[in-house]
């Protein structure tokens, strides 16, 4: 074999790799269907929250969050994208390389396939900004949003190929994502010297147009393309050292008996549980981002909201750093429990195969399945009430730390849905986008006194009025709203037995006379 087989910049090889990537990309719609759902619903939905929610964090507000959005949405979708593409792969790629593919030249085909990515995400994302509020600036914007894709193209990739659980990957991308955008300069304050770290920092404030006056010689423009390159090289090399890397997996047997096998299914979950030492580390770090520091960063002002009393609506003003904590709690919450009910469903599904096909009822299967949702949702509540107990002081904390876990049941729940529907990538995208939309942006206290009407139908509205009604009031007032929420739990319960039944875990029966 000529010494030039090796070398990465064989063109036609890697971009027929590329090609071949995206094809596989696109074979499942709801991918494509995400790069335009997210971006849109994101920029044209979102972005006036979001503005009113940078005032009260201390930040610049209006035009220019609008602005950044495009930018958030297409480097959390380019991220996410990418990690799955490196982290689903590695099979794949392992294949690849022994079969004599240089390493180079996949890293570059990977790499490739998310720059067509980050491209697309970053056009939809620009076509949803210029229909809602037109772009005064375009040159900045197109290109800081291809930065932003670009930057978080990178972190997707150096997640997926050193972190192989995809709940710990997704959740971590959205630490970092969040950290990035509701503390970063657009969002916060431009001025902290904390949030100059951060890896779109100097990209949104040139985006934006907000000058940094600590860029120096090099200017914003030029630490943002640092930022874009270093991550690109970095990533690189990491991607590169960890192709062909592989561990062995273990099969467990099923136990033999009604509740011995149940009892065998819940401990073989948390064991998984229990070996997955980050999974600790994001169940208290992801509350204190949404909760400490929201706490810490909110505009020293006071907010209306809307409670019930004795029965009777009242408009109560209360002093925003004091309950802004409270009212984080369940975003945490929402978010965490989706992203677990989800990877609940899609990581079990061959094992939940190989049991039914070796005798273990469905209906304890699915006992076990809902158990280990429960008991996700439980950690979640937990973790993120303990972080809330030193920031936030509610009325009642029985009914408030109810009202959560409703809550966490409730997108657990939920997000073990999506996995049948929507397949892992699909998925992700969905289990943020319907909490963010839901909690963060319909129910939020924060943004208006009384929930948006049409977050009335959404399925965190019951349990939000619970726990606000718990934190903020001295008796329990919301039968109707937790009627409400139970109603979904049970809805969301049928729902999940019905697609679980559906689901590949169910063996199909061998047909007579063949």
């Amino acid at each position: 074999m000529r010494s030039e087989d090796h070398l990465p910049g064989a063109p036609g090889e890697v971009a027929l790799l590329v090609h071949r990537f995206l094809v596989d990309y696109a074979r499942n719609p709801v991918n494509m269907l995400v790069l335009v759902l997210v971006p849109v619903v994101f920029v044209i939905v979102a972005a006036g929250s979001m503005a009113d929610a940078a005032k009260l964090l201390g930040g610049a507000g209006g035009p220019a969050v609008e602005t950044a959005t495009a930018g958030w949405a297409a480097g959390f979708l380019a991220g996410i994208a990418m990690f799955f593409q490196i982290s689903a792969a590695r099979a794949a790629d392992r294949r690849l390389v022994s079969a004599g593919l240089p390493p180079a030249r996949l890293v570059a085909a990977r790499l490739g396939t998310g720059l067509v990515l980050g491209v697309l995400v970053a056009a939809t994302a620009l076509l949803a900004l210029a229909a809602r509020t037109g772009i005064d600036d375009p040159g900045r914007a197109i290109a800081g949003t291809l930065m932003f894709a670009v930057i978080y193209l990178a972190i997707g990739a150096l997640v997926g190929a050193l972190i192989r659980n995809p709940v710990n990957g997704t959740v971590l991308i959205l630490f970092v994502w969040i950290l990035d955008v509701f503390f970063g300069p657009a969002v916060g304050s431009p001025d902290r010297i904390e949030t100059r770290w951060f890896p779109t920092h100097f990209v949104t404030l040139w985006m934006v147009d907000i000058p940094s006056r600590h860029g120096g010689r090099i200017g914003d423009l030029g630490w943002a393309l640092v930022w874009m390159f270093s991550a690109l090289i970095i990533s690189t090399a990491v991607i590169t050292t960890t192709v062909g890397v592989s561990r062995g997996s273990r099969r467990r047997s099923p136990a033999a008996s009604g509740p011995a096998q149940f009892s065998a299914g819940l401990r073989m979950g948390l064991r998984d549980y229990r070996r997955n030492p980050v999974l600790w580390v994001l169940l208290v770090v992801v509350p204190i981002v949404f909760i400490v520091l929201a706490k810490a960063m909110t505009a020293s002002e006071s907010g209306v909201f809307s409670l019930v009393e004795g029965g009777r609506t009242v408009m109560q003003v209360f002093w925003l750093p004091d309950v802004h904590a409270g009212t984080m709690t369940p975003i945490a919450i929402s978010s965490l429990a989706a992203l677990a009910g989800l990877f609940v469903g899609l990581d079990a599904r061959a094992g939940d195969r190989r049991l039914t096909l070796a005798g273990f009822p469905f209906p304890l299967l699915l006992a076990v399945r809902v158990s280990m949702i429960g008991i996700a949702a439980g950690l979640v509540t937990v973790s993120s009430l303990m972080i809330t107990a030193t920031v936030f002081d509610a009325r009642q904390w029985g009914v408030y730390g109810g009202g959560n876990l409703l809550m966490a049941v409730t997108y657990g729940l939920l997000g073990f849905c999506l996995g049948p529907i929507f397949g892992r990538v699909g998925g992700v995208f969905i289990a943020f986008l319907v909490p963010f939309l839901d909690i963060g942006i319909g129910q939020s206290p924060m943004l208006r006194p009384e929930p948006a009407t049409w977050a009335h139908g959404l399925p965190g509205y019951g349990a939000m009025r619970v726990l606000l009604d718990g934190g903020l009031t001295a008796r329990f007032d919301a039968v109707g709203p937790l009627l409400g929420a139970l109603a979904w739990v049970l809805a969301l319960s049928a729902l999940a037995g019905w697609l679980f039944h559906r689901a590949p875990a169910t063996p199909v029966r061998p047909r007579l006379g063949m």
